[in-house]
């Protein structure tokens, strides 16, 4: 077989299987509240977050062909690749990309096993960063841009992850202490009902943002292949066949549900009300809008966690658990130096071996370490059924003849003792 095409049909593959990632793993962002509160039921929420990605992934592909020029230096302003990267069918170039897919898919699946929301976007720049800078030298990524604007990592992925949060957090702050402010006089349960309906408006309008948004990554790093490959030519569009793929493998990925972050965004940070959350979505949406509208590149994730902290400070009395968001804020700095390494190591491994059976042996890795990771998940399943269980913090050893349990600080939710629950009790770990 040939090479370049067998790096192709790796590259397409690895990229939908990130798309898919991206879409369960930020689940979360938009329907962690809504499920929390009751305002939907948890299949529903899922359901209509992955119609609006399905969505969103068709509204708009202006910036896809060019989104990796922010990170790494292997196109043109274009988004063609640059003509010494085209040799032998592109090959160097597409082992590049398919390595760093490897890294963004390798985390986004770590975190997800361990219940921590962390930017999907950040995985995957982090690990085109690392095989770049492995295969190509540091000088092939694009640190800082020109001088002339925010640009490269820094302006583009570093500085939003910091500011992003902080600006959400800061609204959601001042949105929730109004509303509680000025519907004190009203009966909780009229109140409860009313910001529920709100809280289903707002978390769709993340939910297309999240498609419009996070679709397009993968729609430009096929695009890149194909035109590296000699594929697809034409540098002002996206095939239509990879337009469709990507908007069914983010939206089949928001289906499944990244039923452990979304526990952890709802029930681990906060205990949330529909206020509260009709708070978080709205100051979530309008930094996501507000910075895409700019130009922004944000971390949806950073943006929805920075939200759901801030309604808690505007509360009165409520509770913030700080370990939990310290746990959060710690994935979020090695997110990128950490899917970089992975990056790395996969383009070493690859190159190393050489040709199609280098590429097959990093795409035989990932296969083994997402089917552990998947293994591991189902020794403490989370599912629609107890993702709103209550939050205790801390997990003891199961009982003999059940499910081994997980380490202190996953967000692995053991059923509480309702009736509708009481039958699986045996099969999950305990929380004390």
């Amino acid at each position: 077989m040939d090479v370049a095409l067998l790096l192709v049909a790796l590259v397409v593959i690895a990229a939908l299987a990130f798309d898919f990632t991206n879409g369960f793993h930020d689940t979360g962002n938009a329907m962690a509240t809504s499920i929390a509160t009751g305002a939907l039921r948890p299949k529903t929420a899922v359901a209509l977050s992955a119609i609006l990605n399905l969505v969103g992934a068709f509204l708009s592909v202006e910036v896809a062909l060019t989104v990796t020029n922010a990170v790494v230096r292997v196109q043109d302003k274009t988004g063609a690749p640059r003509p010494e990267f085209l040799a032998d069918g592109g090959q160097a170039l597409l082992m590049i990309v398919l390595c760093g897919l490897v890294g963004g898919i390798v985390w986004n699946l770590l975190t997800w096993l361990l219940g921590l929301p962390s930017s999907s976007s950040h995985a995957l720049f982090g690990g085109l960063i690392g095989a770049t800078a492995a295969g190509l030298g540091w000088s092939s990524v694009n640190w800082a841009g020109d001088g002339t604007k925010l640009d490269g990592v820094l302006g583009k992925v570093v500085l939003p992850a910091l500011v992003s949060p902080v600006i959400a957090g800061l609204a959601a702050t001042v949105g929730t202490w109004l509303v509680f402010r000025i519907t004190g006089g009203v009966a909780e349960r009229y109140k409860e009902r009313g910001f529920r309906w709100g809280q289903i408006g707002t978390a769709s309008l993340v939910s297309l943002a999240h498609g419009t948004n996070d679709a397009q990554k993968t729609m430009g790093v096929i695009t890149l292949a194909l035109i590296a490959s000699g594929a697809w030519t034409d540098t002002g569009s996206i095939p239509l066949w990879v337009k469709v793929s990507c908007a069914l493998a983010i939206a089949l990925g928001t289906w499944i549900g990244g039923w452990r972050i979304i526990r952890t965004l709802g029930k681990g940070l906060v205990e949330i009300s529909s206020p509260q959350g009709m708070a978080a979505e709205s100051a979530s949406a309008a930094v996501i809008l507000t910075s895409s509208h700019l130009g922004f590149a944000l971390s949806t994730t950073h943006v929805a966690t920075g939200s759901i902290l801030g309604t808690g400070l505007g509360r009165p009395g409520a509770q913030v658990r700080w370990g939990v968001a310290g746990r959060m804020v710690a994935a979020w700095l090695i997110t990128l130096p950490s899917a970089g390494v992975v990056g790395a190591l996969m383009w070493w491994i690859g190159h190393t071996i050489g040709g199609a059976v280098g590429a097959l042996v990093v795409f035989g890795i990932l296969l083994a370490l997402s089917f552990f990771m998947w293994h591991r998940s189902r020794q403490a399943p989370v599912d629609h059924s107890n993702v709103n269980a209550d939050w205790e913090g801390r997990l003891a050893p199961a009982p003999a003849g059940s499910a081994a349990s997980v380490p202190v600080g996953t967000d692995a939710a053991p059923p509480t003792t309702t009736s509708a629950q009481t039958h699986s009790a045996s099969a999950h770990p305990q929380e004390v």
